[in-house]
């Protein structure tokens, strides 16, 4: 069944935080060195492309990412475009009188088209939007951005005010091809314990295609 790919392709190329760990890939064994099989490991940050964040990455004593509850990336979910000025904060006038849908809201914001190319001005979430979604019953949010916080932020404001609403956050998505609309998402998380984000390969079905 059709289905829109919103993970960006894991590689060497993918950009990350300055100064975080890039993803690297070592191949052990392979055919083309006469082996019986092909064996590789990895290396990486756990904030490598699409991924989900735990209360643990933003607030001392949240839960990691093993502990969330896999129910938060599946299900309902609304997919919402927002244009703004580079580096500025989604607020909720932004929305532009858009009704809250589903649970589950992602914003296509244009400010991040090339998951290979770091730059700073990306936009990201205003505490206030968090408050706001929270309000109106969304469980999750998700950005095509590397941050709900700006790029420079120390404060994490948006992050904590994720914490307080105990929202799931997605980070890194590529829904440029995305048009507004339902949707169901998944985008399960890996179960690493004590981990403070893991990858997730997200997907989304139109409304009413995928059967449960």
């Amino acid at each position: 069944m059709p289905c829109f790919d919103i993970s960006p392709p894991v590689c060497e190329e993918l950009a990350v935080f300055p100064g975080d760990t890039r993803y690297r890939r070592q191949v052990l064994m392979g055919f083309e060195a006469g082996d019986h099989l092909a064996l590789s490991s990895i290396t990486s940050t756990v904030h490598i492309g699409a991924h989900a964040d735990a209360p643990s990455h933003y607030v001392p004593g949240g839960v990691s990412i093993d502990a969330r509850d896999p129910n938060l990336y599946i299900g309902a979910c609304q997919v919402l475009h927002v244009t703004l000025a580079r580096g500025e904060r989604i607020l909720p006038e932004h929305l532009a009188g858009k009704a809250i849908a589903a649970p589950r809201v992602l914003f296509r914001t244009g400010s991040f088209t090339d998951p290979n190319a770091w730059h700073d001005d990306f936009n990201a979430l205003s505490p206030e939007l968090v408050h706001h979604l929270a309000d109106h019953g969304v469980r999750l949010v998700g950005i095509d951005t590397p941050s709900v916080d700006p790029a420079t932020a120390k404060e994490l404001v948006s992050h904590h005010a994720i914490a307080a609403r105990d929202l799931a956050v997605l980070e890194g998505l590529v829904l440029e091809q995305v048009p507004e609309g339902l949707y169901t998402l998944v985008a399960l998380p890996l179960k690493l314990r004590g981990a403070d984000a893991s990858p997730v390969r997200a997907v989304l079905w139109e409304a009413g295609k995928w059967i449960d």
